[in-house]
Parts: C-alpha cells; sequence; structure tokens
C-alpha cells in the first residue's frame, strides 16, 4: 500500500517525476512552494520533498527567497543555454540574424533572460567603423536595455514584480530609469506598443529597439534587438525596423 501512495497515477518512475517537477517548475516562471509543486503534480508531499532535496544537491533547483520555496537552479538554466546553442540550431538562428543585419544595416543581437539579467546568445555586427563590443555570452541589466525591459513587460506580473522590487536600477547615464515606479510604467506601455526602446539608458549615444521571440505556447523566451549610434538610429528609424525584426522573430520562433 505504501508504495502504491509513492507511485500515484500521475507518477511514474522517480526519473519521470523529477523532469516533470522541472518542467513545472520553469513553466511558472516564478518561485513554487512544496506544497504546490506536490498539488500541480498529485504527488504526495513526501516524495516532492524527496525529489526536491535530490534535485537541490545537483544544482537543477534552487532555494528561493523564502526557504520552502523552489527556483530554477543553475545547472537547469546552463542545460537549458546548452540546448539554445546546439551547433546545428545555432548554425540556422546565426543565419536568421545575419539576414536581419543585412536587412537593416545595423547590428543586431539574440538574447534571453537569465536569472536577473539579460544574456547574448548571439551577435551579428554590421560593418560600421563604430562599434560596440558585447561578446556573446555576456550579462547586461535589465533595466536599462531594450530586451530587458522587453522580458520585464512579458513576465508574468507576480515574478515581474518580485523582480522590480529586488533590482539594483543603477544609474547607467542621464537617461537611465532608476525608479521602480518608472520602471513599471515603462513596462506598461512596452506591453502595449509590443516592443521595447533604449533611448540611450544602458550607453550614452546609443539607441536599441528590441522585439520578442515566442515559442510555440507564445510565451516570450528570447528577444531580437537593433542597436546603433544616435546619428542613425533613432525612434523614427526604429520604427521603421519593425517589420524586419517581427518577420526575423518569426523564424526563430521554430528554432528555439
Amino acid at each position: 500500500m505504501a508504495k502504491a501512495k509513492e507511485l500515484p497515477a500521475a507518477g511514474g518512475s522517480s526519473t519521470e517525476r523529477s523532469l516533470r517537477l522541472l518542467a513545472r517548475l520553469a513553466s511558472a516562471g516564478r518561485a513554487l512552494s512544496l506544497a504546490e509543486l506536490a498539488a500541480s503534480l498529485d504527488l504526495p508531499k513526501a516524495t516532492a520533498h524527496r525529489l526536491c532535496t535530490q534535485l537541490l544537491e545537483t544544482g537543477f533547483i534552487a532555494r528561493g527567497s523564502a526557504e520552502r520555496d523552489f527556483v530554477v537552479g543553475p545547472a537547469l538554466r546552463r542545460l537549458a543555454l546548452d540546448t539554445l546553442n546546439h551547433d546545428s540550431v545555432r548554425g540556422l538562428r546565426h543565419e536568421v540574424l545575419s539576414a536581419l543585419v543585412a536587412k537593416v544595416g545595423e547590428t543586431c543581437n539574440f538574447t534571453t533572460l537569465d536569472g536577473a539579467g539579460v544574456l547574448y546568445l548571439d551577435r551579428v555586427e554590421a560593418p560600421w567603423p563604430w562599434r560596440l563590443t558585447l561578446e556573446v555570452g555576456v550579462h547586461v541589466p535589465l533595466h536599462c536595455t531594450a530586451s530587458g525591459k522587453l522580458f520585464l513587460a512579458f513576465m508574468e506580473p507576480a515574478r515581474r514584480e518580485a523582480l522590480v522590487s529586488q533590482l539594483n536600477l543603477q544609474r547607467m547615464t542621464p537617461n537611465t530609469i532608476t525608479s521602480a515606479q518608472a520602471l513599471r510604467e515603462e513596462c506598461a506601455a512596452i506591453a502595449e506598443a509590443g516592443y521595447a526602446f533604449d533611448r540611450e539608458e544602458f550607453i550614452a549615444g546609443l539607441f536599441a529597439v528590441a522585439w520578442p521571440v515566442h515559442d510555440g505556447e507564445g510565451r516570450v523566451r528570447a528577444a531580437l534587438a537593433i542597436h546603433a549610434p544616435t546619428a542613425r538610429l533613432g525612434p523614427e528609424q526604429a520604427l521603421a525596423r519593425l517589420p524586419a525584426l517581427r518577420a526575423a522573430a518569426l523564424r526563430m520562433r521554430s528554432l528555439l
């Protein structure tokens, strides 16, 4: 009887239960308590606790801000990023990015959300003499970049509020948003518009525009961004490039 309780209809092997737990936590987009995980997976709390203990030890999950809450861990994030950067798929994504650069004539980036920052997954430079070098693999802030604000804007509200309240809203330029309320208002405007600008908020003299890349279930998993000096790119020029960004994002959707 005890064994039957450990393997309910929604259960399966320990490996299957662990994978379902990781998938549930990743899709939630926020910290989940042990009780929430057990209930959503139809598992006894003792079983959920044992799985969480094992996954904590391997780094696939981590403790949230509350002791009984769990979030995606560094090992799972690394697995996700390695999957996104699989050689064959990465090559196809790079082709999309290269075609976008040829179309818009400016440097373009492919980014994703990683914890409380933006991670550069790929980048293609435009052939201009003046360039900003941000290598693939670097992280940039959420609150002052086009991609970062885009990820915040399309985030589940509770998760966004938790991040906004904890972010270090460091002033990078005179245009940087340093107020949590102003950042909330900016996110609302971005969610309505569907795209985000960086109006010299990260680096003085640099303007950027970002467009979301949705997965097959409609969730924002990545972003495409164009950036250039303000002498070449401003709001009007950025808006004119939105159709190219949108088309590239649709091509990227099948490559996530």
